[in-house]
């Protein structure tokens, strides 16, 4: 089969737990503030991938007013076993400091796509669990522990404990079986079991430049576990000439054939270092020495395509371009800054071929914003939009976002002014900084529907309005799209931008604005 170019899930689809079910695969990414949790992607060839499922959909499964930027949902871990899916999530309250206030949930489902269960509560104790189904039937969860207190590693190590799912809770001691290696910041644990060996993948290094995977091994699942010769199995570091930097955290996965491969997170970055698609997931050959998983290709450092086992092809139908608001439902790749996307948000059959939004709290609120977004999967791509809007006071805005987080975005939104019933402003964000790059709103008193564009190409971004959808004028100078990073995040990110609508009405009065369509388009 031809070689497949890495990553295979681009633009913000970090800490991908992978596995196959039959001829199906499926990767569960990261979501963190982004409603609803955790996205699911479906493949039958490892080449094209599509997303399928997010299975926190409910306030009572997982609810984010008030989580921090790069809060929510971390490493989700997803497993197949006795006929259902079974996903380990972490929610992260908050990050700041020395502590980390996190809870780790379990939920199940018969099929990818649901219903999935009400969640069981696990522990507390750290962050990215996940589960693991062992051959004698017993289940085990397995997490990295916090540890707050000072002169202490935070990264605390790998702790195990076995899970009864008669019971739905956690039984039995606690093990340690893992303090990490030489590597440090230890985290993101996985175990498999290989010929009679027990194996513990982790990530390690953190999760930028000098990020790794790591593997160990033991012949009993409590250990003591030896690392790999010649560890880490993984890494780009030391090497900024790679394309695919910040390689690390990832999973296993046996193909029907008997060889295996790795999935795992990597980034990108700019010339500048910033990586504006966020982390990524690509794929590795594996193969198995003297005991060991390696990679295929020989050394550690990650490979810029894939080379997967004979699988036919199967393709998805592409999604267009262009969403005309026509269907019942906004499609899968669409998500909302820490709320549903429910009645209080938006209505697709008010006024139907459009998407009302109603005016909620302002685009810093971490509580209930009206935004809708999908990701910015490819380094040059233009979004557009048209809005109509009739603001009745200054305190109502609406219009189109480049939206990293509440610290960090641009927005070309509508308003009302003294000097004009309906002008356009833009606004941006830097590490929670907001500045006004145009001095005085373009009125647009006369213009009932007025046409949105934003166009982001690498480390530029640039803003356009028209009146007529054909003729664009260009609204204040070029600007940095570089300021939407991981790297030049507060104090520091792990999502990636994204493209969409918003509407703010900080009146209270809920006041709506009608969008007619939005086009996203990947320019190369």
């Amino acid at each position: 089969m031809t070689a497949i170019p890495n990553p295979v899930l681009k633009g913000f689809n970090p800490d991908p737990s992978i596995v196959r079910v039959g001829e199906d695969y499926y990767v569960a990414t990261s979501t963190f503030e982004w409603y609803p949790g955790v996205q699911v992607s479906h493949s039958r060839d490892l080449a094209n991938w599509r997303v399928v499922a997010r299975p926190l959909s409910r306030y009572s499964q997982l609810d984010l007013r008030g989580r921090p930027n790069s809060g929510g949902v971390w490493a989700p871990a997803l497993s197949h076993a006795d006929g259902l899916f079974h996903l380990i999530y972490t929610d992260v309250r908050g990050w700041a400091g020395s502590f980390k206030d996190v809870r780790n949930f379990l939920v199940t489902a018969p099929a990818i796509e649901g219903p999935w269960s009400e969640p069981v509560h696990l522990n507390n104790s750290g962050f990215d669990p996940s589960l693991f189904h062992d051959e004698d039937g017993r289940k085990w969860l397995v997490n990295m522990v916090w540890d707050h207190r000072p002169g202490h590693d935070p990264f605390g190590g790998i702790l195990l404990q076995e899970y009864d799912p008669a019971a739905q809770r956690l039984v039995g001691p606690v093990h340690e079986i893992f303090r990490g290696s030489p590597l440090g910041l230890v985290e993101g644990p996985h175990l498999y079991k290989v010929d009679g060996w027990y194996y513990l993948l982790v990530a390690e290094g953190g999760t930028f430049a000098t990020h790794a995977a790591t593997v160990a091994r033991s012949r009993r699942i409590e250990g003591p576990y030896e690392v790999m010769p010649g560890n880490p199995l993984l890494t780009s570091a030391h090497d900024p000439s790679l394309r695919l930097q910040s390689a690390g955290h990832g999973s296993l996965v046996q193909h029907r054939d008997g060889s295996w491969s790795l999935a795992h997170l990597c980034r990108r970055p700019l010339r500048n270092g910033r990586s504006i698609l966020g982390r990524e997931t690509a794929l590795q050959a594996i193969v198995w020495e003297d005991g060991w998983p390696r990679l295929a290709h020989g050394g550690r450092a990650p490979a810029d395509a894939f080379h997967p086992p004979a699988l036919p092809p199967h393709p998805w139908p592409q999604a267009p371009a262009r969403e005309d608001f026509d269907a019942p439902a906004l499609p899968l790749h669409w998500q909302a800054p820490r709320v549903a996307m429910d009645d209080a948000m938006l209505s697709l059959s008010a006024r139907p071929g459009f998407l009302r939004l109603y005016g909620r709290e302002s685009i810093v609120s971490n509580f209930e914003q009206s935004l809708v977004a999908r990701r910015q999967q490819a380094f040059h791509v233009e979004a557009s939009t048209c809005v109509e809007f009739s603001p009745r006071t200054f305190q109502q805005m609406a219009g189109l976002v480049a939206f990293y987080s509440t610290d960090s975005f641009y927005y070309l939104f509508l308003t009302r002014a003294p000097h004009s019933a309906r002008c356009l402003g833009l606004m941006r964000c830097e590490r929670g900084q907001i500045s006004y790059p145009v001095e005085k709103e373009y009125p647009l008193d006369d213009c009932e529907r007025v046409h949105l564009k934003l166009e982001i190409d690498r480390d530029r971004i640039r803003f356009f309005h028209s009146r007529d959808g054909e003729t664009w004028t260009a609204v204040a100078w070029e600007q940095d799209a570089s300021i939407l990073a991981d790297e030049h995040a507060m104090p520091c990110g792990f999502t990636g931008n994204f493209v969409g609508i918003a509407c703010q009405d900080l009146a209270g009065t809920r006041h709506h604005a009608d969008f007619d369509w939005f086009e996203y388009r990947e320019l190369d």
